[in-house]
């Protein structure tokens, strides 16, 4: 007898222990739930709705937590809340989305998870066959373009090395123990602000990327909603947000931010720094500088610029349009200015006796109308002075131009618009052209990365 109620009352505990499906319902005979739809069910709420284990709550019982995951499901997408599979739920479910979880770890967190640093950098390592190289990385310039455009938030590209936010196209398990699942339903993630994987973005190359709309999913318009999470953006429950997590074809031209997604970024970075955008280094400015070593982390550039005037208003003699200037950092020499034809020494707010000069009579050709650009090389101790697609060296101690001319495109690969200005430092020249700066590595003879010129006055 004992041995009897000792077995009943075992079954009856196992029957307890077992999981219990999601409850079920079928409106009408063609909504009938399928075992293959329930299976699918079930791994959807355990990718996307699966919060992280709490201590400080005690867990349901299976049918109870599938149930709740469901319902948050259905509150998310402003469905009914009844906790049933039916066949608009399963639909939801099957549409393409992005991978990130809907109940995400941070809920866990009351503070808001943002980078320390507003200068972020980016690198694509990994590219989708789809699309060109040129083509994946215009879309990915845009896309971060939509977030920039409404906070003080900047964006540069790394050629190599580890970036804040690494980009790739990847299959199945990537690397990050979070598989993609073929093609159709994930179509990427992201990881939200913090170090390794944080930031990072992985593209599902399982699926076909296109620039536009023909029958495969947008770069563009996955980028920008991705690039939010890594900003440390959660899904958004409004379906006209960016950040809403089933995808919607988004058109790249005239985008403008939803104003969801705006509120969202805005509260964990504030509102956008207003500059110049269309600023070039050829506006009539001086720029006193002094190194400062704290800026060298936040990826945008490694000097201090403190205090900007009207040339002229230390050296009113001067023309009003320079084309260049340049100082050398040894032998105590002045700075030079060139305007057209002609060229000044300067010691401090002083012009030297005997200036304006010539620019013949340095070494260059009579016939040159202007220098478009210099820099005092520190490596070889001369000074190179850019015209049109040629470049000069010149003796700063003997102050003479070597007769021979070099093309730069060809010893500075990457380079290859007309130079506005230019200067150099930390192993680096900064080649400026109208509104863009492109950091060029002397060691690595390669750009590094494209910057906006006006990037010079916002560290």
């Amino acid at each position: 007898m004992k041995m009897s109620v000792s077995i009943t009352f075992l079954l009856c505990c196992l029957a307890h222990c077992l999981p219990l499906p999601i409850p079920r319902m079928a409106t009408l005979e063609t909504d009938a739930i399928t075992d293959s739809d329930l299976d699918f069910a079930e791994s959807y709420l355990d990718a996307f709705y699966k919060a992280l284990f709490n201590p400080d709550v005690v867990q349901k019982r299976s049918v109870d937590c599938l149930a709740c995951r469901l319902q948050h499901m259905q509150s998310f997408f402003g469905q009914e809340i009844n906790g049933w599979l039916d066949s608009e739920t399963l639909d939801l479910m099957k549409q393409p989305r992005c991978g990130v979880p809907d109940v995400a770890e941070y809920n866990f967190f009351p503070r808001k998870i943002k980078w320390p640093s507003y200068n972020l950098t980016y690198r694509i390592v990994k590219y989708t066959p789809d699309l060109t190289q040129e083509e994946v990385d215009q879309a990915i310039q845009e896309a971060f373009k939509i977030w920039t455009d409404v906070t003080p938030l900047t964006f540069f590209r790394l050629s190599f090395g580890t970036a804040d936010i690494m980009i790739s196209f990847g299959t199945k398990e990537h690397g990050d123990f979070f598989p993609f699942d073929g093609p159709f339903n994930q179509l990427a993630h992201a990881f939200s602000p913090r170090e390794n994987f944080g930031g990072d973005i992985h593209f599902d190359n399982d699926e076909t990327w296109t620039n536009d709309t023909r029958g495969a999913f947008n770069v563009f318009t996955v980028a920008a909603h991705e690039i939010g999470h890594a900003l440390g953006l959660d899904h958004s429950s409004n379906p006209e947000a960016l950040m809403y997590r089933i995808y919607t074809y988004t058109r790249t031209r005239d985008f403008v931010l939803p104003e969801d997604d705006m509120e969202g970024i805005q509260a964990l970075y504030g509102i956008p720094q207003r500059g110049d955008p269309n600023f070039s280094a050829d506006e009539d400015i001086y720029i006193y500088t002094h190194t400062n070593k704290e800026h060298e982390k936040n990826g945008c550039c490694h000097t201090n610029y403190y205090v900007c005037n009207q040339l002229r208003t230390f050296w009113p003699d001067l023309p009003k349009q320079i084309d260049e200037a340049y100082e050398c950092p040894v032998f105590f020499l002045p700075s030079i200015l060139h305007a057209g034809k002609k060229f000044w020494a300067l010691k401090g707010h002083i012009i030297l006796e005997g200036y304006p000069k010539k620019l013949y009579e340095l070494g260059f050709p009579r016939t040159l109308q202007k220098v478009d650009a210099a820099f005092h090389d520190t490596k070889t101790g001369k000074t190179k002075f850019f015209v049109e697609d040629k470049y000069w060296r010149h003796n700063n101690l003997f102050q003479f131009v070597f007769p021979v001319h070099f093309y730069y495109k060809k010893d500075f690969p990457g380079i290859e618009n007309k130079i506005d200005a230019a200067y150099q430092e930390n192993g680096s020249i900064c080649f400026f052209h109208g509104s863009k700066q492109f950091e060029y590595s002397i060691c690595h003879k390669r750009v590094l990365r494209t910057l906006s010129a006006n990037c010079i006055l916002c560290c």
